[in-house]
């Protein structure tokens, strides 16, 4: 969160909403410091659902990572593959356009898609 506040005179709003741009900065400097950490030979925990946490405000809690795993193979299949070379594995945009031989908008078009069917998959099952 220290990188937010240092980092908020960059923020544009004609990019995008703050908990967007917010979101990004947070995620890419926790990525950074996994790999930091797997190259120090540092070991870390995965998160798990064993780990307890719950959280009435939010209505995804009530999955489980079996869940996730079924709605994602409800995608199609370039569009799985992509979203988890991003979300999961923590490539970048750039790296999966590189590695796929694609560009950089088609991977776009992708992870907005993954995110559009799995918002109504999501919702639909929440029923």
């Amino acid at each position: 969160m220290l990188r937010v506040f240092q980092n908020i005179g960059h923020f544009d709003p004609s990019k995008g909403e703050f908990f967007n741009w917010a979101y990004t900065i947070v995620r890419n400097a926790a990525l950074t410091m996994l790999r930091d950490r797997k190259t120090q030979g540092f070991d870390y925990v995965e998160i798990n659902e064993a780990m307890g946490f719950e959280s009435r405000e939010n209505p995804l809690d009530v999955l489980h990572a079996g869940d996730i795993q079924v709605y994602l193979m409800q995608l199609p299949v370039a569009t799985r593959r992509i979203c988890g070379l991003y979300y999961l594995d923590g490539f970048s945009v750039r790296e999966i356009s590189e590695a796929l031989d694609i560009r950089d908008g088609t991977v776009k078009w992708h992870l907005s898609e993954s995110r559009s069917r799995l918002k109504s998959i999501i919702e639909k099952a929440l029923r």
